[in-house]
């Protein structure tokens, strides 16, 4: 009998011993494993910023603008204005970290209402994106105002009465001719899957964690592929 074979039957009671021993230990570690993928992202714990600015025209174009009287209210006027400040990873990017900081005060959305127009979409970017950013919910949306505020917005961009058309390589050397700060590698435009004329969604900023702005990451390599964009002008 071989010698494995001769030990197991010598101490039947030691090896089922041993052998629960093994499972015990491979349930903990696979106990422990799961319970640290349940916590979720860790808040503060990632690689650079997005700015996402959206085109209001567009959006307030869409289904979903046409019930959203904040933002796309005849004369709210709004052209560029801010989506979003979103952490991401290298690739990928966390969201829906938890936080103590869920419920966002009044005077709090009425003081970035100038750049996100929004109540709701304000709520909605604290608990999807903000929880991840390790800040409080004041500085959060205070970095949010800050770098907007820090971008030039082109002339032809600020509140067209007829349609712009331009194509996304346009856009951007028009943002980097208006900013001496940025380059074409740190913007990213989107505009969807159309390959003719397509309208602007967003213009994508890529900032990182000192809130300077960086080349964008593999997240953003995705970019508009259309001909030409179509701006809708602001009413």
């Amino acid at each position: 009998m071989p010698r494995i074979a001769h030990q197991f039957f010598a101490h039947p009671v030691r090896a089922i011993l041993a052998s629960g021993k093994i499972v015990l230990f491979l349930f903990i570690a696979s106990f422990g494993l799961t319970s640290a993928a349940a916590k979720g992202p860790v808040p503060g714990q990632f690689d650079y910023y997005v700015l996402a600015l959206s085109w209001s025209p567009s959006y307030c174009a869409g289904e979903a603008g046409r019930n959203d009287q904040q933002q796309c209210a005849p004369g709210r006027r709004f052209a560029f204005v801010v989506h979003g400040l979103w952490p991401q990873y290298a690739r990928g990017w966390p969201e829906f970290c938890r936080t103590r900081e869920n419920w966002i005060p009044q005077d709090l959305i009425d003081d970035v209402m100038d750049v996100m127009p929004s109540k709701r979409l304000i709520i909605h970017e604290w608990k999807k994106h903000g929880s991840c950013a390790g800040l409080s919910q004041g500085a959060y949306f205070d970095k949010v105002e800050t770098l907007f505020r820090r971008l030039r917005i082109p002339a032809r961009y600020l509140s067209p009465q007829a349609p712009v058309v331009v194509t996304p390589e346009q856009l951007v050397t028009d943002f980097v001719k208006s900013n001496v700060s940025l380059t074409a590698d740190m913007l990213s435009v989107q505009c969807g899957n159309a390959m003719g004329q397509a309208r602007l969604s967003e213009l994508r900023v890529c900032v990182n964690k000192a809130g300077s702005f960086m080349a964008c990451g593999m997240n953003e390599a995705r970019q508009c592929r259309a001909k030409s964009l179509v701006l809708l002008p602001v009413k």
